[in-house]
């Protein structure tokens, strides 16, 4: 009994703690003490107190700011990657499962090629031949990542466009357009949600990763993979530096995780659907 009162507890605490991060991200400049970018020289790498709550970082910047200010950059992106993500594989999916013939073959063909490929070695090689920025960095996951969603959801397409009530609709006169929007995408919605939420969570370690080589978001954006790069020469002496944007990287992923998993059991998705292919 108590094992199972366990469970829903850990899920409200990662609600609990995924809805604090999100706040921090949005109201970031009413939160923040300080200016994430403003330097101050006589202030270089104070040890945490009442000025600066989380001490500063080697420029004198206050690191509790750049962890909010980092928080709206690092979610941020990552929503906007994931749905990218998320609509490519979408379309691609559906075009795949419910047309199927040769432009199911190419879609399935280049789905093999992508997810046969190292995904982390792909992205820094995209990355690194287009330069760092935001807009290689967002092409970068966007490439790597799609081909899970399409095969995922190619798979729920043709389980649905065989049930009955499709060739019911079909032979009342309802056109392709009509089908997939009232019928194939409301009965996919359940499962892109899950998708859609794990995908966040990926997008952020994959941020970090390559912020900290240096092929992601660049300084002096406050990001905490940015942030950790930044604090990779100081973090024996000062380790707030490192353990700030780290903890809060691990608090956003592991809170996303266990809400996927809540949506999972509520909408009563198998488990494996959303862990394959990624």
């Amino acid at each position: 009994m108590a094992a199972v009162n366990r469970v829903p507890v850990i899920y409200k605490l990662a609600a609990l703690i995924l809805a604090l991060l999100v706040g921090c991200a949005i109201f970031a400049p009413v939160i923040a003490p300080y200016d994430p970018n403003q330097v101050l020289p006589d202030e270089t790498l104070q040890a945490c107190s009442g000025t600066h709550w989380l001490g500063t970082d080697a420029l004198g910047r206050d690191v509790f700011s750049r962890i909010l200010y980092g928080a709206q950059v690092s979610i941020g992106f990552a929503v906007t990657a994931a749905l990218c993500t998320m609509l490519l594989g979408i379309s691609l999916g559906i075009i795949g499962g419910y047309f199927g013939g040769a432009a199911d073959t190419v879609i399935q063909l280049l789905v093999n090629i992508f997810q046969g490929l190292p995904g982390m070695s792909l992205m820094i090689a995209i990355a690194g031949a287009m330069g760092p920025g935001t807009a290689s960095l967002l092409l970068a996951i966007t490439l790597t990542s799609w081909a899970g969603f399409s095969r995922i959801v190619r798979g729920e397409v043709l389980k649905i466009r065989e049930e009955n009530y499709i060739e019911a609709v079909r032979s009342l006169g309802g056109g392709t357009f009509y089908i997939l929007l009232h019928y194939i995408l409301p009965n996919l919605f359940n499962s892109l949600i899950i998708l859609f939420t794990v995908r966040i969570g990926t997008v952020v370690l994959s941020v970090a990763s390559l912020s900290f080589l240096g092929l992601g978001l660049q300084p002096p954006q406050a990001d905490w993979g940015v942030m950790i790069q930044d604090a990779k020469t100081y973090f024996r002496s000062y380790p707030n530096l490192l353990l700030a944007p780290g903890l809060c990287i691990m608090a956003l992923c592991a809170s996303i995780q266990l809400v996927g998993d809540a949506l999972r059991d509520r909408f009563s998705i198998r488990k494996g659907l959303y862990k394959q292919d990624w």
